[in-house]
């Protein structure tokens, strides 16, 4: 999902004021029914459905931004789009910190996959950029708009299906970047993947009576890895590898993970789960 496709200027803002969650949710509704995609009379629908996705657990993920999110009944397209609070507003944020930044995101009801891919696209342009320090200080719309789509760039569509795939083997001793990576994952297009909890052989090897006086040697912090087992195309193996190289770092010099790629001959079914 292309970040620049979807997003929306006209429902941008710079100076929203809100003094409550609850108004934050309708000033948000509000901005996002000038939006052309949206539609007339939709303002008090998007503002319900805003605040019953907030019911759920709030979007406000710290760091002073949130990401609103809905689908909505009725719309054909995604519609993206940024508002600032410049004094802040209470969200019931993760790290309890007023929140200056909404991204907005509101989607039609049957592309929950996208929807993900979108959510993950925003979230590493944020933790990976300077983007929220640019969009703090845009004074218009108009840099706010320039900041985001040059910091979203251009993103290649999901593979069509039915083409070269390979099986990439991902082994991560380095549990703190799982979620980094999924997150890439879902931000490519790849909506499945399957995770095995798995062990090195120094869990192993330290019990061998031979090698016990050498515990010391096999790092016990190293003994529990994860390995995640994905289809990707296979002409996207190079991109995805370089991608995933950015999370952990190069894989040639440092311990911690290692990459594999199979040519899958066959496959059938999928495993796509949202």
């Amino acid at each position: 999902m292309n970040l620049v496709d979807v997003f929306d200027s006209t429902s941008c803002s710079v100076k929203l004021s809100a003094r409550s969650k609850n108004e934050a949710l309708e000033a948000l509704a509000g901005l996002a029914a000038r939006s052309e995609k949206i539609g007339v009379n939709k303002e008090k629908s998007i503002a319900r459905a805003l605040t019953e996705r907030e019911a759920q657990g709030s979007t406000g993920f710290g760091n002073e931004i949130a990401i609103p999110h809905a689908r909505i009944g009725n719309l054909e397209s995604f519609v993206v789009f940024i508002a600032l609070v410049p004094k802040g507003v209470e969200f019931d944020s993760l790290d309890k910190k007023k929140v200056r930044l909404f991204f907005v995101i509101l989607g039609p009801e049957n592309r929950p996959s996208e929807h993900v891919q979108i959510l993950a696209a925003i979230s590493r342009c944020l933790s990976n950029t300077s983007l929220k320090k640019e969009l703090l200080a845009a004074g218009t719309i108009e840099a706010m708009e320039e900041s985001f789509l040059r910091h979203a760039g251009e993103k290649q569509e999901a593979p069509a299906s039915r083409q070269k795939m390979k099986l990439l083997v991902l082994i991560l001793y380095m549990d703190e970047l799982i979620y980094h990576v999924l997150e890439y994952f879902l931000e490519t297009g790849i909506e499945g993947a399957t995770i095995l909890e798995s062990s090195g052989m120094g869990q192993y090897v330290s019990n061998i009576p031979l090698f016990a006086t050498f515990i010391g040697f096999m790092n016990k912090q190293k003994n529990h890895s994860n390995t995640l087992l994905a289809t990707i195309p296979a002409n996207r193996e190079d991109e995805i590898i370089r991608g995933i190289e950015a999370i952990t770092g190069n894989l040639d010099k440092k311990q911690g993970a290692m990459i594999m790629t199979f040519d899958i001959d066959r496959y059938k079914g999928t495993m796509k789960v949202i």
